[in-house]
């Protein structure tokens, strides 16, 4: 399993990943992780493991780079930048378009908390590119006017007990215009850590992506 430390150009930024594409990779899933979180989060770290196993690449990427990371902990200025985050998403896709080793895999994102925002807009932003997005515990309410124009499949995980989140899926589920579904995680509360939980995400987000990234490029997304 071919795995590397990753800089990923984005305008005027440089931004760190870890990239892991395993021989015969069905795809290759990109992440975007949570406000406050980083491409280190042990929660999406064991999802990626996950999808590893069941047969696609992922690519962990810092959406900030580490003079933004400090400023965010310290004034919060950048977690919530939908625009700029989803830029950055936008611009690794590209460059997973233009490696050899992925060039020819189907993409699909999937993001966490504030993450799952900038992952809807990524999509919107790169309809032939991206072919399925993943939403854990996300705000895809954030992605705002971005949300009738993804066309890749969606589907919103959600704990049954984090309520409020789950009411802003609900309000965002809406909006789609695209092929989705929302799975309520039982008992979960926003960060998944209750017994099973991490792993039911894991499961259903891998065959989410197994449904949606099979066929690639000539994939129907009609669900």
């Amino acid at each position: 399993m071919a795995s590397e430390t990753a800089k990923v150009p984005s305008h005027r930024a440089t931004l760190d990943g870890d990239l892991t594409v395993p021989p015969g990779a069905r795809g290759v899933v990109l992440f975007a992780h949570g406000s406050g979180s980083s491409r280190l989060s042990p929660r999406n770290r064991a999802v990626a493991a996950g999808l590893r196993g069941a047969g696609f690449g992922t690519l962990l990427l810092d959406l900030l780079t580490p003079d933004e990371e400090r400023e965010d902990i310290a004034t919060a200025r950048h977690r919530f930048d939908v625009a700029l985050l989803a830029r950055r998403l936008a611009d690794a896709v590209d460059w997973l378009g233009r490696r050899p080793d992925t060039a020819g895999l189907p993409i699909g994102l999937f993001g966490a908390s504030t993450g799952a925002a900038a992952a809807l807009t990524a999509a919107a932003e790169r309809p032939a590119a991206v072919f399925a997005v993943v939403s854990r515990g996300g705000r895809p309410d954030l992605a705002g006017d971005a949300l009738p124009l993804v066309a890749a499949p969606v589907l919103l995980v959600v704990g049954g007990s984090d309520e409020t989140v789950l009411g802003l899926n609900r309000e965002a589920a809406r909006r789609l215009a695209s092929f989705h579904r929302i799975h309520v995680v039982p008992g979960a509360t926003h960060l998944f850590p209750e017994p099973g939980a991490l792993e039911e995400v894991t499961e259903v987000a891998a065959a989410w992506f197994r449904d949606h990234l099979s066929e690639g490029a000539g994939g129907d997304r009609s669900g």
